[in-house]
């Protein structure tokens, strides 16, 4: 069996510097969702949709990515199935993992994205955007949508490491 890149949340959290960037994936067949964490790593914006080619050129534009904003880890959604378990795209999302760690020693993690999209396509809709303008949208929020799952994660550890001293 392959090795799994991705760290815990608290394995990861741990290899973060102060004052770096997260990236949040939203991982689809045709796109990924890209999102950015502020600096304090309290809030995700979503950042851009990459249109998918070849796993090498949609690679080099998120390694692009990352050294232009000097990100200093990846969060990627892992799309679960409703009772929890893995099915296909889960597997496809690991290798990609897998498949990018030999391209960058960013450190990685995964947060369950179950229902992210349905979340933004919803909030979407309630904000009366046109199908087209969702379209173009859904993605890179899903992802800020994924990444801001963790920081709130991120931020209840710190929390729970300062109530420890």
């Amino acid at each position: 069996m392959p090795i799994d890149p991705a760290l815990s949340h608290e394995e990861f959290a741990d290899r973060i510097p102060p004052r770096k960037r997260l990236i949040g994936l939203d991982l689809g067949t045709k796109t990924i969702g890209l999102a950015l964490s502020d600096l304090g790593l309290s809030i995700a914006s979503p950042l851009e949709t990459i249109r998918r080619k070849k796993f090498g050129l949609d690679a080099a534009r998120l390694i692009e990515l990352c050294k232009e904003h000097e990100v200093a880890g990846l969060v990627i959604g892992l799309p679960l199935n409703m009772d929890g378990s893995e099915g296909p795209r889960a597997q496809a999302t690991r290798a990609f993992a897998r498949n990018l760690s030999a391209l960058t020693d960013l450190p990685m993690t995964f947060w369950d994205e179950r229902l992210s999209t349905v979340a933004v396509t919803r909030t979407l809709i309630d904000a009366d955007r046109s199908r087209a303008r969702r379209a173009e949208l859904v993605d890179k929020m899903a992802a800020a949508y994924i990444l801001q799952g963790l920081l709130d994660r991120l931020g209840f550890l710190s929390q729970s490491d300062d109530r420890d001293d």
